[in-house]
């Protein structure tokens, strides 16, 4: 696939998150209102109206598509073949989108306590797979829209994301340093 046809499919991709958002939040008008979801499901923090996802969705759509673009196309990849770095993509998405809906699924089968310790286990695989690119955070957080709009997961993806950088880039990286050092300086053996 080249840029120009990744750009192209990108603005597509754009326009229809915006018209199903808008589309979901219509029929949530006329079907009972658009509702709002409360901050860590407590009564007592402030509720975010599901509304705002019309606006957020479209813009974070286009901006982690144009950050997937950039990364796979960008100037280091110019001589490269993108195919492998888009496969990368399309099952970090994937991966994100089945575990958003995972967790929706739980939390709207009544099951907060197990959504919550799957959240728990993202933090073991982010050792392994960086949870931390665009494709995983658009993935999630189209997963989650229906369920608990767009901006309460935009917002715990973002976190989880930081999260997840800071255990796959930093602690990953420091222990796998510190491993090869130490294997270094053990004695040959022969």
């Amino acid at each position: 696939m080249t840029e120009t046809r990744f750009s192209r499919l990108s603005r597509y991709c754009t326009l229809l998150v915006t018209v199903a958002i808008w589309a979901l939040l219509a029929w949530s008008h006329f079907h009972g209102g658009v509702p709002s979801h409360h901050f860590l499901a407590q009564q007592e923090l402030p509720a975010v109206s599901n509304g705002w996802g019309g606006l957020l969705l479209p813009v974070l759509t286009w901006l982690l598509l144009s950050r997937i673009r950039q990364r796979v196309f960008g100037p280091t990849r110019a001589d490269s073949d993108p195919t492998p770095a888009l496969r990368r993509a399309l099952y970090g998405f994937a991966g994100a989108l089945l575990f958003g809906v995972l967790i929706s699924g739980l939390f709207t089968a009544g099951e907060p306590d197990m959504a919550g310790n799957v959240m728990l286990g993202l933090f073991a695989l982010a050792f392994f797979v960086p949870i931390y690119r665009p494709e995983c955070l658009l993935g999630f957080v189209l997963a989650m829209t229906y369920t608990f709009g767009a901006v309460l997961p935009t917002i715990i993806g973002t976190v989880l994301g930081l999260i997840g950088w800071v255990v796959y880039g930093v602690i990953r990286r420091g222990l796998v340093y510190v491993g090869a050092k130490i294997l270094q300086r053990l004695p040959a053996t022969q």
